[in-house]
C-alpha cells in the first residue's frame, strides 16, 4: 500500500505546486485551499457576479461556475470583470459537462475549468457493447484530438484544469471494461493525465467524487497509489458529492473529507451541501480546524510511520474479521450483524431518572445495544446493578466501567446479569501489566466478559496474556493515543496489534469529548452546534469505512438521546448500518431546473420515516442519474418545470409537471411495495 506514508499519524502527501491564476497555489506548500459553487444561472450575470462576491467574503478561495452552453461560458467574461471590478482575486472554474465547445470558450475568460472525463467528448451509444483492445486504443484516441485543442489553449494561457472523475457518469468504454466501481474512477482520470502529459501540460489538479463516502474514499487511494507508481504528483481536490442538507451531509462530507485528510491526501476541499453555498464554508473550516492538515509535514526526506497494517485493506471494504459474541438471544456482534450502538449512561442524576433517560432514548429506530454504567465507588456499583436489574429485559449488554485505572475490589461480589451480557471494563498500564493474569481470572471464574481498554503503548504487554482467554468474551476500545498518532491512527494500530497475535474480538469506537482527532480546548471551533457532529464523524467514520469498529458509542452530545441519535447518523452515513431513510441530493448550480432545496425539505417532511430506503434528488440530467445511481428511487429534473423519475437506474416516467411531481414519488414507492405509513 503506498497511498499513504502513514496509517498513524498525518503526513501529508508531496505535491506538485498548481498555481491558478497566478494567486492561489494548490499542493506544495501551500494550506489546504477551500472552495464552493454559485447556484445561480449563469446567464444571470449580476446574480451570479452576487454570489461570487458573497462567497468570496465567507472565505471561498476559488469559486466555480457552471457553464452548460457556450453562451453560459461567454457570460463568464462579463462575470469576472465585474467580480474583479468589484476588488475581489479569487480566481473563478468553469464547470463544464459534455461540450468542448463551451469548455473552449470558458478557457478565455477563467483561470481554471473543471471537465468529467465521463463525458466530455464521450457519449452513450443506443447500443451497449465491449470494446476489443483495438478498438478501446482507437476510443483514447479520440478522446486525445476531442480534448488536445482545450489543453493546448490551457497552455498557451497558462490556465489550470481539473480531471473531475464521478461515479456514476463514466464513459461507456469504462465502464464496460472497468464497471462503475472506484478501478474506473481512476482510470478514467488517468487516461486524461496521460493525455494532458503527451501535450507536456502539469497544471492539473484531480478529483474522484462520489455520493458515498466509502467509493469516494477507495477512489482517491486508489487514484494516489496509481499516480505514486506512473510517477506522479498532482494535487488532489476531495469532496462527497450530492451530500444533501442538514446534519446528514455534514456527517458524510467529513466522513468522506476527513478520512482522506487524516491519511495525508488533499490539497482543496469542497462540501457539497444543498443549502445555499456560503454555508458550504464554515463546515470546511470546520473539518480543518481538527484535522489541522496545514500543520502536517510535508513528506519528502522525513522518517515516518511505515504504512504496516494488515487488518484491513483500505482499497477495498470489507468488515474485520471477528469471532461472533453474543450480547443477548436476539443481538450479536458479528461480521454478519451490522455495528452495534452502545450509550453511556449519567449516573449522577438520581438512579430513577437514570432508567427513565434509557427508556426514553431507547426505540425501535435507535435501539441501545449496550449501556455504560461507570463507577468509581461502592455505591456507585450498586446503583449500576441496579440498573441492571431494571433493565436487563430491555438492553442487551451492560458495561461497569471503572472511573480508576485499579479498583478490582470493587467487582469482587459481583455477578453478572443470566439474561442480558456483562462486561467489565478495564484500563491496562504497562506500569502494573503483572494485575492482568490476576484480574482475568476472576472475570473468567465469574463469566464475566471483559472490555480491555488499552494505549499503543501497553498493547505489547497486554495482548499476549489475553490470547488464552475466550475471544468471544472480549471486546477492545483504546480511549487514549500514543504520541505522534491521531486517534483515527491509534485505533488502526490497535486493529493491527489483533490481527498481529491473532486475536479477533470485537473493537469498540468510543467517540468521546476525551477522545477526539483534536483535544476540544485546542480547537477554534466557529460553530459550536456542529461540534459534536462532526467531532463523531471525523473519529468514527473513517474506521468504519475503514471495515474496522463493530461497536460505536458517541459521547460528544449534550445527552444520552442525542448522543445515540448521533451514533445511528455516523453508521447511517458511513454506509454500515440504515436505519433511515437516506438521501442523495446535488448542491444545485445553474444547471438545476427547479427550487431544489425546497423540494428537498419536502420530500424528507413526507418520507424521512421510510427506513431502508434511499431516495435521489437531482437538479438536472447531466450527472443525475448517474450520481444516484445505487438510489432505490429518483426525482430528477428532466426540462424547465418537469421532472422524471426513476426507480433504481431505470426511468418510468417523464415530463412530469413540478407540482405533481412529489405525489407521483410518493405513489412509485408504494407501487414498488416500499412505503410505510408513518407511526
Amino acid at each position: 500500500m503506498s497511498y499513504a506514508i502513514s496509517r498513524f499519524n498525518t503526513i501529508r502527501r508531496k505535491t506538485r505546486e498548481v498555481l491558478v491564476g497566478g494567486t492561489i497555489g494548490i499542493g506544495g506548500n501551500n494550506p489546504i485551499r477551500i472552495q464552493s459553487m454559485t447556484t445561480s444561472n449563469t446567464l444571470d450575470v449580476a446574480a451570479t457576479v452576487a454570489q461570487c462576491i458573497r462567497l468570496a467574503e465567507a472565505g471561498s478561495e476559488l469559486i466555480r461556475i457552471t457553464a452548460p452552453s457556450v453562451a453560459a461560458a461567454q457570460a463568464l467574461k462579463p462575470i469576472r470583470e465585474q467580480f474583479r471590478a468589484a476588488g475581489f482575486s479569487q480566481p473563478l472554474v468553469a464547470d463544464i459537462h459534455f461540450l468542448p465547445a463551451a469548455a473552449m470558450e470558458a478557457i478565455e475568460h477563467v483561470e481554471k475549468v473543471r471537465i468529467n472525463p465521463g463525458n466530455y467528448a464521450d457519449k452513450r451509444s443506443a447500443e451497449a457493447r465491449d470494446y476489443t483492445d483495438k478498438e478501446y486504443a482507437e476510443e483514447l484516441e479520440r478522446i486525445h484530438a476531442a480534448v488536445a485543442p482545450l489543453i493546448r489553449r490551457a497552455k498557451e494561457l497558462g490556465r489550470t484544469l481539473r480531471i473531475g472523475t464521478n461515479h456514476g457518469s463514466l464513459a461507456e468504454r469504462t465502464m464496460r471494461r472497468f464497471g462503475d466501481t472506484p478501478a474506473g474512477m481512476v482510470e478514467a482520470a488517468l487516461e486524461f493525465v496521460r493525455i494532458c502529459e503527451a501535450e507536456n501540460f502539469h497544471n492539473l489538479v484531480l478529483s474522484m467524487k462520489s455520493s458515498n463516502p466509502k467509493v469516494m474514499i477507495e477512489a482517491y487511494r486508489l487514484a494516489v497509489e496509481k499516480m505514486n507508481a506512473e510517477h506522479m504528483d498532482y494535487p488532489i481536490h476531495l469532496g462527497v458529492t450530492e451530500a444533501g442538507e442538514g446534519e446528514d451531509a455534514r456527517i458524510k462530507s467529513a466522513i468522506g473529507i476527513g478520512s482522506l485528510l487524516v491519511d495525508g491526501i488533499g490539497d482543496t476541499i469542497r462540501v457539497s451541501l444543498t443549502e445555499d453555498p456560503w454555508y458550504e464554508i464554515p463546515v470546511c473550516r470546520e473539518i480543518l480546524s481538527r484535522i489541522r492538515p496545514e500543520k502536517a509535514v510535508v513528506s519528502g526526506g522525513i522518517a515516518s510511520s511505515p504504512v504496516c497494517d494488515r487488518s484491513v485493506n483500505p482499497l477495498d471494504y470489507h468488515r474485520r474479521d471477528i469471532v461472533p459474541v453474543t450480547l443477548n438471544a436476539q443481538c450479536e456482534i458479528s461480521v454478519a450483524a451490522p455495528p452495534r450502538v452502545f450509550a453511556f449512561a449519567d449516573v449522577e442524576k438520581p438512579l430513577a431518572q437514570i432508567i427513565c433517560d434509557i427508556r426514553e432514548a431507547n426505540s425501535k429506530s435507535t435501539p441501545i445495544e449496550g449501556i455504560v454504567l461507570p463507577v468509581a465507588t461502592q455505591s456507585d456499583l450498586a446503583a449500576a446493578c441496579e440498573v441492571q436489574c431494571a433493565l436487563e429485559d430491555e438492553i442487551p449488554a451492560f458495561i461497569f466501567d471503572p472511573v480508576k485505572d485499579s479498583v478490582p475490589e470493587l467487582f469482587e461480589h459481583f455477578r453478572p446479569s443470566r439474561r442480558s451480557a456483562s462486561y467489565i471494563q478495564r484500563r491496562f498500564n504497562p506500569a502494573n501489566a503483572e494485575i492482568i493474569p490476576s484480574w482475568v481470572n476472576v472475570c473468567r471464574e465469574k463469566g464475566v466478559g471483559l472490555v480491555v481498554d488499552s494505549t499503543a503503548a501497553a498493547r505489547s504487554a497486554v495482548l499476549p496474556e489475553l490470547r488464552d482467554f475466550p475471544q468471544e468474551q472480549l471486546i477492545f476500545t483504546t480511549s487514549r493515543k500514543s504520541p505522534g498518532v491521531h486517534m483515527v491512527g491509534g485505533y488502526r494500530q490497535l486493529a493491527q496489534a489483533l490481527a498481529n497475535v491473532g486475536i479477533h474480538s470485537p473493537i469498540w469506537i468510543r467517540a468521546s469529548a476525551k477522545n477526539t482527532i483534536l483535544p476540544f480546548s485546542k480547537i477554534p471551533t466557529a460553530s459550536p452546534d456542529e461540534a459534536p457532529t462532526l467531532e463523531a464523524a471525523l473519529l468514527a467514520g473513517p474506521l468504519l469505512c475503514d471495515g474496522i469498529g463493530d461497536i460505536l458509542s458517541v459521547e460528544t452530545a449534550g445527552d444520552l438521546k442525542k448522543n445515540l441519535q448521533l451514533a445511528y447518523a455516523v453508521l447511517q452515513g458511513a454506509r454500515t448500518r440504515q436505519t433511515r431513510t437516506e438521501y442523495i441530493a446535488c448542491p444545485s448550480c445553474g444547471r438545476t431546473l427547479y427550487n431544489i432545496q425546497e423540494t428537498v425539505r419536502e420530500i424528507k417532511a413526507r418520507t424521512s420515516h421510510l427506513d431502508g430506503v434511499t431516495i435521489g434528488i437531482m437538479g438536472c440530467i447531466v450527472n443525475g442519474p448517474g450520481e444516484m445511481a445505487d438510489a432505490d428511487f429518483g426525482y430528477v429534473g428532466g426540462a424547465p418545470g418537469k421532472i422524471n423519475l426513476y426507480v433504481r437506474k431505470e426511468c418510468v416516467a417523464t415530463g412530469i409537471p413540478q407540482a405533481e411531481a412529489v405525489d407521483r414519488l410518493i405513489a412509485l414507492i408504494k407501487q414498488h411495495g416500499r412505503w410505510k405509513e408513518p407511526a
